[in-house]
């Protein structure tokens, strides 16, 4: 199973070497998303340690002004050094307040362009990836990426880092400055250090995992969810209410068991940073007391030294209330970075071989496949399809006909040999040539959101209207569209829910007619019609597959009488090959085919 879990389940469950190239593999990211800003960041950053500095100084006035300044004044009666301390207290405390204003600003803009890098990444990357990729990850683990997992590190990027930053840089400059005014406290605060370490390295380590876990259970819900909602008419069809409720139950109580485990070891950490506080500020109290009478320390100092070291664990128990936003974020960006260090298995080649002007020859060249390397689905083949041929290929489901369609789409590329267009290998074919000298129409015939006129524009954008109609003239669907509410500009709603499968399949043949490719290919395009949809989609296809290479996957043995060849295909392997006349006067498994289909009709 891959460390990435593209493969199969989502997994919380790594070994040391896989969490370490997990790691790895996100601070990659993380470097390319600063590296644009590093700019802003270093500015960023400067704005933080002059306000952190600035709010460390006020202490250290106050002790002075008490020991310095008061002085002054009882014996001497001299008011200017306390109007300066204080007038230094007061400058420090509006500067720094003025600079954690700007860092607020300058910190919200920099993680908002951060977020926006990454959301166009994301959505990019998963649109590049090959077929294969999206065959295996759900639609339901897409989304989490994009949704949760996303919102993870914008809550971390908008709250949670600034406490973190300013946290650690204020515990820093505290360390020093207590340090500076009193070695001796200084040390008892190195050695309370001991067991904040101790306490947070087992936090550190333990929330690790545990929020891999939330992650990976909010993932389960989401593509629960997303599955359920999508097949829908499944669901309501074989009542699957009451199992789908269990199942999602069940995957609730985990999501909340993880969570709870998660809330048991913050609830341990945070009390312990309390404490060792409570304890540490006793310990230095102490001390200074001993010290103050032997007269080796002033009150100035002594109240210095004690808001120093009270301050210095206040940032730490804010950081632990934002280390469950940096452990999510943490766990998010691992299956973020797995999904964008996913090569595309059909690459595109580094130097394309430009074909102006297709002419359809199709050829299969001791083509061998398999999917992942499990069984082989077409062992060997040997195909040559001329240019401007119709070939129809039938067979039992798993002969390969879908496989054979989806290698010459390119989908996928072979395991072996290669799959030529017009005697140029597709793997050698710049995307935009391959794209626009090939197209597949699927039994699904997915429309998109908006309206008729934008679906058909699909196979060509910048179509006129004009040619819109035009090709939905030349394929028959202009009558029933212009009989819908607004004509072309009819929103087909979600899915094509405004129209029937037979007017989704015309306008998906709409669609290819515009773009007007060298090789279609229909996959099963009128598996799911009736009879009046499939004969009004037939006189469509007359007129779409005129003039081009055409290969059709037929489930319907009607569909095979527009064919000027076809071929028989079992195992991978085509059996048979001729005219449908021919085939149908011989004794061979489409003669079989044909007849049971005749007997059928009657």
């Amino acid at each position: 199973m891959s460390v990435t879990g593209v493969e199969g389940e989502e997994r919380d469950d790594f070994s040391k070497a896989e969490s370490r190239q997990m790691r790895a593999r996100s601070l990659r990211l993380l470097g390319s998303l600063v590296r644009p800003v590093r700019g802003r960041v270093v500015a960023t950053m400067a704005v933080i340690v002059l306000s952190t500095a600035l709010q460390v100084a006020g202490p250290a006035l106050i002790a002075f002004g008490i020991d310095r300044g008061l002085p002054a004044l009882r014996d001497q009666g001299d008011w200017m050094p306390v109007w300066l301390y204080v007038g230094a207290y007061l400058l420090t405390g509006v500067a720094g307040a003025s600079f954690i204003a700007l860092f607020q600003v300058m910190s919200a803009r920099l993680s908002q362009a951060i977020l926006l890098d990454l959301r166009k990444r994301v959505f990019l990357h998963t649109q590049r990836l090959s077929l294969e990729f999206h065959e295996s990850y759900t639609s339901g683990r897409i989304i989490a990426r994009q949704t949760s997992d996303l919102d993870s590190i914008r809550e971390l990027l908008d709250s949670g880092l600034t406490q973190l930053v300013s946290g650690a840089l204020y515990m820093g400059f505290t360390a020093a400055a207590l340090v500076l005014l009193d070695p001796t406290s200084g040390l008892v605060l190195a050695v309370a250090l001991i067991p904040l370490l101790v306490l947070t390295r087992w936090f550190q380590v333990r929330s690790q995992k545990l929020f891999r876990q939330t992650r990976v259970a909010s993932a389960r819900l989401i593509v629960q969810f997303v599955e359920t909602m999508t097949g829908i008419r499944a669901v309501k069809a074989f009542r699957k209410e009451k199992r789908n409720e269990e199942h999602f139950g069940e995957l609730v109580e985990d999501y909340r068991h993880a969570n709870a485990r998660v809330i048991q070891v913050f609830g341990i950490y945070d009390p312990g940073l309390v404490l060792i506080g409570n304890i540490t500020v006793a310990a230095v109290l102490l001390v200074a007391a001993f010290r103050i009478l032997q007269g080796d320390l002033e009150i100035g100092a002594l109240i210095a030294i004690l808001l120093y070291t009270r301050r210095f664990f206040d940032p730490a128990e804010e950081m632990a209330m934002f280390y469950n936003s940096y452990q999510s974020a943490a766990a998010a960006l691992e299956k973020i970075s797995g999904v964008l260090e996913e090569a595309p298995s059909v690459a595109d080649p580094t130097t394309p071989i430009d074909l102006w002007k297709a002419r359809g020859a199709v050829r299969f060249d001791q083509v061998r496949f398999s999917y992942n390397d499990d069984s082989v689905v077409i062992p060997r083949l040997e195909l040559t399809i001329p240019a401007g041929q119709t070939i129809a290929l039938v067979g039992t489901t798993g002969a390969g006909k879908s496989t054979l369609a989806k290698l010459i789409a390119r989908f996928y590329d072979p395991t072996e040999g290669s799959v030529t267009l017009d005697g140029v290998d597709l793997r050698k074919l710049h995307p935009k040539d391959l794209r626009r000298a090939i197209v597949m129409v699927t039994q699904e015939a997915y429309l998109f959101s908006g309206t008729v006129a934008d679906n058909i524009a699909l196979g060509k954008p910048e179509a006129t209207r004009d040619e819109i109609v035009a090709a939905a003239r030349a394929v028959g669907a202009h009558e029933f569209i212009e009989s819908l509410p607004d004509g072309y500009d009819t929103d087909v709603n979600k899915r094509g829910g405004r129209v029937s499968a037979g007017q989704r399949q015309l306008i998906s043949f709409a669609r290819a007619f515009l773009a007007d490719p060298v090789v279609l290919i229909l996959d099963e395009a009128t598996a799911s019609l009736d009879i009046p949809s499939e004969r009004l989609v037939q006189l469509g296809l007359q007129t779409l597959l005129a003039d081009r290479t055409a290969v059709i996957i037929a489930h319907r043995l009607s569909t095979v009488a527009i064919a000027d060849r076809v071929l028989v295909m079992e195992h991978g392997e085509v059996i048979e090959d001729g005219t449908p006349a021919e085939l149908i006067a011989g004794s061979g498994k489409f003669a079989q085919l044909h007849a049971a289909w005749r007997e059928s009709l009657v």
